[in-house]
């Protein structure tokens, strides 16, 4: 008995203090998580709950939330700004996302191919992705497509509206291809996804099919771009979240009305109306959980339907 006991002493300590070096480990784990742990409760989830509790209220600001219960929500169906931001929003959306990855590829490709100046034409290409969402791009886009502008001086010399007419930035029907036109502008960023992407394809096996008699469009719709498919997911889910909550370009090109004729009321732009200039805050809240909801289900989609058309290594599919 003496030497059992003798033994447990002996194999109990060690344990007491692995158990405690462990304990101590995880303090110091959660000390060094604690700015960041801090700064998510108070400035993402602290708000993110209170904007979901006024959003079934009505609240102003200056006196305080009357519970509403799902009337903000029911609200948004029958308000035609509403709608005609949603409109303009999935415009923007449909158009948009696809066709700055399309340039974005196209791009990428061509450089991928370039036999010297491909690391001048990568940054040249680029920096529109590191300004492009600023408020002085914003202007000089809305100085450029502005009445009498340069853009509108040539559209009128090439038989188009007179110069003076508004530009393209008063013309409501073209004021959401201008924006458009802005973002698939700062296509870099995703031009550089798809650059490292394309350095990863195996050029014995383009070569083996080009031995093959297989042809530029062959191999590249057969063998590179699905090489390329978890890139594209990438890019694509990026984008498409990013072009619902557009904002500061359209504030600034319609002078934060949405105009003209409301051709510029991204959705964003009207939830901050609501919210910042007509003081709705809690019709704004709802607005921002049914786009934070729409986001979310658009990414589930993406998700669910990536195993269609996305290819990693070692699928055996």
């Amino acid at each position: 008995m003496t030497v059992q006991l003798a033994s447990g002493a002996r194999h109990g300590a060690p344990r007491r203090r692995a158990t405690w070096r462990r304990r101590r480990d995880i303090r110091a784990g959660y000390v060094f998580l604690s700015p960041w742990l801090i700064g998510f409760f108070v400035l993402t989830a602290g708000p993110m709950v209170a904007s979901l509790v006024l959003s079934f209220t009505d609240y102003d600001l200056f006196s305080a939330p009357s519970p509403v219960g799902f009337a903000n929500y029911t609200r948004l169906f029958t308000d035609a700004n509403y709608l005609q931001a949603v409109k303009v929003t999935l415009l923007y959306v449909v158009f948009g996302a696809p066709l700055k990855l399309v340039v974005a590829l196209a791009v990428a490709v061509l450089l991928n191919h370039a036999r010297g100046g491909s690391g001048f034409y990568r940054s040249a290409f680029y920096l529109p992705s590191l300004i492009g969402g600023s408020v002085s791009i914003a202007i000089v886009w809305k100085a450029m497509f502005t009445d009498k502008s340069i853009v509108a001086n040539i559209g009128s010399f090439f038989g188009g509206p007179p110069a003076e007419s508004g530009g393209w930035v008063g013309n409501p029907s073209m004021t959401l291809p201008m924006l458009i036109l802005l973002t698939v502008w700062q296509f870099g960023a995703p031009m550089v996804i798809f650059l490292a992407g394309l350095k990863q394809v195996p050029t014995e096996l383009l070569e083996s099919a080009s031995v093959d008699g297989a042809g530029p469009v062959r191999r590249f719709t057969r063998i590179t771009l699905p090489m390329l498919s978890p890139v594209l997911f990438f890019n694509l889910l990026l984008e498409l979240i990013h072009s619902f909550q557009i904002f500061n370009s359209a504030f600034i090109i319609s002078n934060g009305t949405g105009g003209p004729v409301r051709s510029t009321l991204f959705y964003t732009l009207y939830l901050y109306q609501r919210g910042f200039s007509d003081f709705q805050m809690g019709y704004a809240s709802a607005m921002a959980w049914v786009l934070l909801v729409v986001i979310g289900l658009v990414t589930l989609m993406l998700f669910r339907t990536s195993n269609a058309w996305v290819h990693y290594g070692g699928d055996e599919k």
